[in-house]
C-alpha cells in the first residue's frame, strides 16, 4: 500500500529504528503492517532480523508517525561488498516490499528519509520493490519488465484441481505414479531442501544463498514458514520454501533436479504447495515474479496464475544512469561467468557462493 489519502499532516515525523533497539520495535511494527487484511509474509518486518542474522546486513525500520500514531513503514537493508559496491534495498531476497503508507505525506516522508539515508551511506542506488508506482521526484528510474504471478484460491482443493488443464493434471498424476513422496516440515528438512536448491542454483549459473538464510527464516516464522520436499525413495529431488502470510501464501524459493524431470517431480511439488495453501484457508497463492511471456511465466500460467504489476523504483545519487555493471543475473556482461559457474562442483559453489550473493541486492 503506497497511499490512500491526503493532505499532509503538519505533525508528521519519521523515526529510524536500527541497531540494538530495533528488535523491541518489530512486534509493534508487525502488528501495524499486517493488520490491514491479506498480505504476503514478505511484508513482515521480521525479515529485517532474518537479513541481519543471515547476511550481516545493517537494517533499518523507517516509521512515519503523526500525532503519536504510526501511519507508514519502510524496511531497508544496507547491502555492500567489495565486488559490487553499496546499495540500500527494500528488501533483498524478497520480491515485494517498499513503502507502506496511509497518506501521501507519510509516503513522501518515508521516501525523503530513505533518500537521505542513501546519501549518507554513499550507495550506488536505493531500490524500492513496489507493486504500484510511488510518485516522488527522487525516484527517477524503474524496472517494470517482470510481473508477479498470483492465483486466487478456492476454499477446498476440488475446484482447484478441476480447473487445471488436463495436461497439468496428467503430469501431477505421473509424479504420483512414479513413486514420489512428499513431506512437509521445518528445520529437520533443511539439509534435503538445500541439497536440491544449491545444485539447481549451480545449474542455473547463480551463486547460492547460504543455508543460514533459510534457517533464520524458519526460526523467525516458526508457524508461517515451512519446507516441502519431494523424494524419490530416500533421495530429495524437488523442494520449496513456503511462506504463509495472512491470507497469502508465497513460494520465494523452489527447485528441482533436472535429471528427475521425466518423473514430473516439479509438477507434483507445485500441486502440493497449492494444496498446503488451500488447507490453511489462504485466499491467494503467489508464485513469485517472472518475465512477461518467459518460460517461468508460462509455467505459472498453466496453473491459472495471472500477472500483477511489479514496479521496482530507484533513486540514484547524483542522477547517475544505470551502468552495465549492475549486479543482475540477466546482465549480458555476466554470461561468461555464468557458464563458468555452471561447470564448478556443487561443493565449491556452496562454499564461495554465499559470500558473493550476500553482496547482490
Amino acid at each position: 500500500m503506497l497511499s490512500t489519502k491526503s493532505p499532509a499532516p503538519r505533525t508528521l515525523s519519521v523515526r529510524v529504528h536500527t541497531g540494538r533497539g530495533l528488535a523491541a520495535e518489530l512486534p509493534r511494527l508487525r502488528a501495524y503492517v499486517l493488520a490491514g487484511g491479506p498480505a504476503p509474509l514478505s511484508r513482515d518486518p521480521g525479515w529485517l532480523a532474518v537479513l541481519r542474522a543471515a547476511f550481516g546486513h545493517d537494517v533499518y525500520a523507517l516509521e512515519a508517525v503523526d500525532g503519536g500514531k504510526t501511519c507508514g513503514f519502510l524496511p531497508l537493508a544496507f547491502v555492500r561488498s567489495v565486488l559490487f559496491g553499496r546499495f540500500l534495498v527494500s528488501l533483498p531476497y524478497l520480491n515485494t516490499n517498499g513503502v507502506f503508507a496511509e497518506t501521501d505525506a507519510a509516503r513522501d516522508g518515508l521516501i525523503d528519509r530513505a533518500v537521505k539515508l542513501a546519501d549518507e551511506l554513499h550507495v550506488r542506488y536505493l531500490e524500492l520493490r513496489h507493486e504500484q508506482k510511488a510518485d516522488h521526484p527522487a525516484l527517477t528510474g524503474a524496472l517494470t519488465s517482470k510481473v508477479h504471478m498470483r492465483l486466487d484460491l478456492p476454499s477446498f482443493p476440488g475446484p482447484l484441481w478441476e480447473g487445471l488443464p488436463a495436461k497439468v493434471r496428467n503430469q501431477v498424476r505421473k509424479g504420483e505414479k512414479s513413486g514420489l513422496t512428499v513431506v512437509c516440515g521445518g528445520e529437520a528438512l533443511l539439509p534435503e531442501f538445500y541439497s536440491v536448491f544449491s545444485r539447481n542454483m549451480r545449474d542455473l549459473g547463480t551463486p547460492v544463498y547460504s543455508i543460514g538464510l533459510f534457517e533464520a527464516a524458519l526460526r523467525q516464522f516458526p508457524d508461517a514458514a515451512e519446507l516441502v520436499v519431494v523424494r524419490s525413495g530416500a533421495v530429495p529431488v524437488a523442494a520449496a520454501l513456503l511462506l504463509h502470510g495472512p491470507g497469502v501464501t508465497e513460494v520465494p524459493s523452489a527447485s528441482s533436479l533436472r535429471r528427475y524431470n521425466p518423473t514430473c517431480a516439479n509438477m507434483l511439488l507445485y500441486w502440493k504447495l497449492l494444496e498446503r495453501a488451500v488447507e490453511r484457508g489462504q485466499a491467494v497463492f503467489d508464485f513469485g515474479r517472472s518475465t512477461l511471456d518467459g518460460p517461468t511465466y508460462r509455467f505459472k500460467r498453466q496453473w491459472g496464475a495471472n500477472p500483477a504489476p511489479a514496479v521496482w523504483q530507484y533513486y540514484r545519487p547524483g542522477g547517475a544512469a544505470a551502468g552495465d555493471n549492475d549486479p543482475r543475473p540477466d546482465n549480458p556482461r555476466y554470461q561468461r561467468l555464468i557458464r563458468i559457474w555452471q561447470q564448478l562442483p556443487v561443493s565449491v559453489t556452496r562454499w564461495i557462493g554465499p559470500a558473493i550473493v550476500r553482496g547482490i541486492p
